[in-house]
C-alpha cells in the first residue's frame, strides 16, 4: 500500500492539535519527548479524540472511555479495537506523518471481503 507524507506542523507550544489531509483529520499530540500522530477520530464510535485524556501512556477517548496505548495504538478497554499510530518522520527540516494509504473499497467488495472473513 502507498505511503503518503502529511506535514504535522511545529507544536509552539501546543499540547495537541488536527491537520488534515485529502478530508481525513490527524490527532497529533506533542508527549514532550516525541510527538504521535493519530487518527482524529475514535475507532469505536467515531467521536473526536482532540478533548481525550492523556493518562499513563494512553489517550482516554471522551466518549465511551476506551483507552489507547500511545506505543502500541493497542486498546485497554477493548482488545478488538485498535488506534492507528502513524509514524513522524523528518525531512529537510519539516516534520511529517507517514500515513499508509488504504484502498476504497465499494460496497459490493466489502461484503465480499467480509463473507470471506476479511475484517
Amino acid at each position: 500500500m502507498p505511503v503518503i507524507q502529511v506535514p504535522v506542523g511545529e507544536p509552539g507550544g501546543r499540547e495537541r492539535w488536527t491537520v488534515t489531509h485529502e478530508g481525513r483529520s490527524y490527532l497529533v499530540l506533542d508527549l514532550g519527548d516525541r510527538l504521535v500522530v493519530t487518527d482524529a477520530l475514535c475507532p469505536h464510535k467515531q467521536t473526536p479524540l482532540l478533548d481525550g485524556l492523556l493518562r499513563d501512556g494512553c489517550l482516554v477517548c471522551p466518549g465511551h472511555w476506551y483507552a489507547f496505548d500511545l506505543v502500541t495504538g493497542a486498546c485497554r478497554t477493548a482488545a478488538e479495537t485498535a488506534l492507528r499510530l502513524h509514524p513522524v518522520v523528518e525531512d529537510d527540516g519539516t516534520l511529517y506523518a507517514e500515513i499508509t494509504v488504504e484502498p476504497q473499497l465499494s460496497w459490493s467488495e466489502r461484503l465480499r471481503a467480509h463473507a470471506r472473513g476479511a475484517p
